[in-house]
């Protein structure tokens, strides 16, 4: 499994979300206080935009541990925005450690993060590959079945009839989720998909818990929203924003002990509009997929 954290709202300097706080994404790449196993250290990977720039995101991402990389911290430092996604990676499925293979994975607007594993991915890999259109066949870089997903996820956005962007990227994900699972339970349910997911556009984002199987409980994922995040040393919290200014933390961990953040409930949306305003939604996905 991984850890992630994406950011909206006020610019902020990459520090505050994967260095400076006490539980952040570095310190979870070696100590992740909500898993089982605490090392993420398959590489890790930061998108970032700059929309006066580009409507594209900026990525960088290696597969040298996120603890271990001097980069990291002196890009981390001086680099600001108002929407991050940062990933650390724990390679699952004899999956190899690799730069393609680290998240987030980018294409277009787009920018796409996973925590956890597609039910018998080695034996669906193939179907879902031939199943793509060809502009989706290469964005395919690497060899995870989170890219694969995101792949997915950009065929059915393309078909998506939601006008809204954010109501769009809603429908495609679980349009997305709905086709993998398909492919998967006719393998049997012997395994069970863990999709804890974000993907977002640099204004609007969706994100959600999920496994496929009840007696599962999904990796954790938390929502930190309603006001202005600063970080003082390594203590960082939530307080009061400026008008006009909100910000929201969607995240596998807490990253800071201050009140605020809550439990994503299993099998639900999460979902960030332009004015990071806040909705969670139950996730249903298509039976027939």
């Amino acid at each position: 499994m991984c850890r992630f954290v994406m950011y909206e709202g006020p610019e902020i300097d990459l520090a505050s979300l994967v260095t400076r706080p006490r539980n952040s994404l570095v310190h979870q790449s070696y100590h992740s206080l909500e898993r089982r196993e605490p090392l993420n250290g398959d590489g890790f990977g930061l998108a970032w935009y700059r929309h006066e720039i580009s409507p594209e995101p900026a990525l960088f991402r290696s597969v040298r541990p996120a603890w271990n990389d001097r980069n990291l911290h002196h890009l981390a430092r001086v680099t600001r925005s108002r929407t991050v996604l940062a990933h650390v990676r724990a390679a699952s499925h004899r999956i190899p450690v690799s730069e393609v293979n680290c998240h987030p994975f980018v294409a277009g607007p787009f920018a796409f993060m996973h925590n956890g594993q597609v039910a018998h991915f080695p034996r669906i890999r193939r179907e879902l590959l031939a199943s793509l259109s060809d502009e989706s066949f290469e964005v395919v870089q690497g060899s995870t079945d989170s890219e694969l997903l995101f792949a997915v996820f950009l065929d059915r956005w393309a078909e998506a009839r939601a006008t809204d962007p954010l109501e769009r990227m809603a429908e495609a994900l679980v349009a997305a989720i709905s086709q993998v699972l398909a492919r998967a339970r006719a393998h049997g349910r012997t395994e069970v998909s863990r999709l804890n997911l974000v993907v977002g556009n640099g204004r609007e984002a969706v994100a959600c818990r999920f496994a496929d199987d009840p007696d599962t409980v999904p990796e954790t994922l938390y929502v930190h929203t309603g006001r202005r995040y600063v970080c003082e040393g390594d203590r960082c919290r939530m307080v009061e924003p400026e008008a006009g200014h909100d910000a929201v933390l969607v995240s596998s961990e807490r990253l800071s002990d201050d009140p605020g953040w809550r439990l994503v409930p299993r099998d639900h949306l999460v979902l960030v509009d332009s004015r990071r305003s806040v909705t969670l939604r139950p996730l249903v996905p298509d039976e027939c997929g």
